[in-house]
């Protein structure tokens, strides 16, 4: 637009300049009374043909502003495309400019460090899942070549005492258990893969589906000690995907069953604020450090990267929670002080309804 003004610009000036010559010149002509010589006739030709002299005069400069505006995007368009080229085939080198073109020069930077932080991310996340399914892989021969070796005795040895069977029983089907769960771990990386979330909303009671999430988890925290309190209003309607957001509130709860101090509680809170729906998933545990936080709805990214143990599971929980809570248009955090690890939910109200 600046380009095209400063045309426009230099046009009426040289359409003012032209006029304002051919008036004085008009004058001038009209005044002399020479005598007759060659120079008055040329004088009175001039006077004449002072109307064509500034059409072709203001069609000449015409066509040279108009050349030299044209020309010179022209030429900053071909610049901008030989940098634009770099985007493509991204480095570290900073894209350089014309002083003239310094906001797209700007901008064009923004896009390479934007470009090189996506496919940074892009290769970490395909390393971790890499090493994700290596892992995998050779984790899955431990407890396959246990649950063969105890389920062999068990054919071979028929005579065992009822005690050394039920042993034997226990532990295969411990070994099994944790090989089932390396294989749904390997499944939760294919769809998260392959499949897209759509949303198929209607209306439920949160309350409800809490309380339910929360009563299928009492088991699995037993285990370890762990009791759950809610907190919760007596009705929490809203537009959702109760598949989906169920898959949220199981993947908050497991993480807290893996990472909860033994013999806390887990604290679930639901209220409206500001017109908002707000949940808050609680529980003690260790802090986490700034920089694990930041990155804990990351793809494959694990709290403990230790394989040696059954904490995590493939690294997707959260970030497939992340994405399923923002397709619901909503926000969540992560938050780790005084010992307590806390997610916070962020409903929109637009999809919320009355009961």
């Amino acid at each position: 637009m600046r380009i095209w003004g400063g045309y426009l610009l230099v046009l009426m000036a040289w359409v003012v300049a032209v006029m304002a010559l051919a008036f004085l010149g008009f004058i001038i002509c009209a005044s002399i009374t020479w005598q007759p010589s060659p120079l008055y006739d040329f004088l009175n030709w001039v006077r004449d043909y002072i109307v064509l002299v500034c059409i072709v005069t203001v069609l000449a400069g015409w066509v040279v502003i108009s050349f030299y505006f044209i020309s010179k995007p022209i030429k900053q368009l071909d610049v901008v495309a030989n940098a634009a080229e770099q985007l493509s085939r991204p480095s570290e080198e900073p894209i350089q400019l014309p002083d003239s073109l310094e906001d797209i020069s700007i901008q064009l930077n923004l896009a390479r460090e934007q470009a090189l932080r996506d496919a940074r991310a892009a290769r970490e996340a395909e390393q971790r899942k890499n090493d994700l399914i290596v892992y995998l892989a050779h984790d899955l021969k431990t407890p396959l070549t246990s649950v063969i070796g105890y389920l062999t005795l068990l054919r071979d040895e028929p005579q065992i005492s009822p005690e050394i069977r039920a042993r034997y029983t226990g532990i295969a089907l411990e070994k099994a258990e944790r090989l089932e769960d390396l294989i749904n771990e390997f499944f939760d990386i294919t769809r998260f893969n392959l499949s897209r979330l759509e949303l198929e909303r209607q209306s439920v009671d949160l309350t409800r589906m809490l309380e339910q999430v929360a009563s299928e988890f009492r088991p699995i925290f037993a285990e370890s000690g762990l009791s759950c309190s809610l907190d919760l209003p007596p009705k929490l309607h809203y537009s959702c995907d109760p598949d989906k957001l169920a898959r949220v509130f199981d993947n908050l709860l497991r993480n807290a069953s893996y990472y909860s101090l033994p013999d806390s509680t887990v604290e679930i809170a639901g209220r409206i604020e500001a017109g908002k729906i707000v949940l808050t998933f609680s529980n003690a545990g260790k802090n986490i450090p700034q920089e694990k936080l930041d990155r804990i709805f990351e793809q494959f990214f694990r709290l403990d990267s230790s394989r040696a143990t059954r904490t995590g599971g493939a690294g997707l929980g959260l970030a497939i929670a992340k994405e399923i809570v923002e397709l619901h248009g909503g926000t969540i955090r992560a938050d780790s002080t005084e010992d307590r690890i806390t997610f916070t939910i962020c409903l929109p109200s637009d999809h919320s309804e009355a009961p």
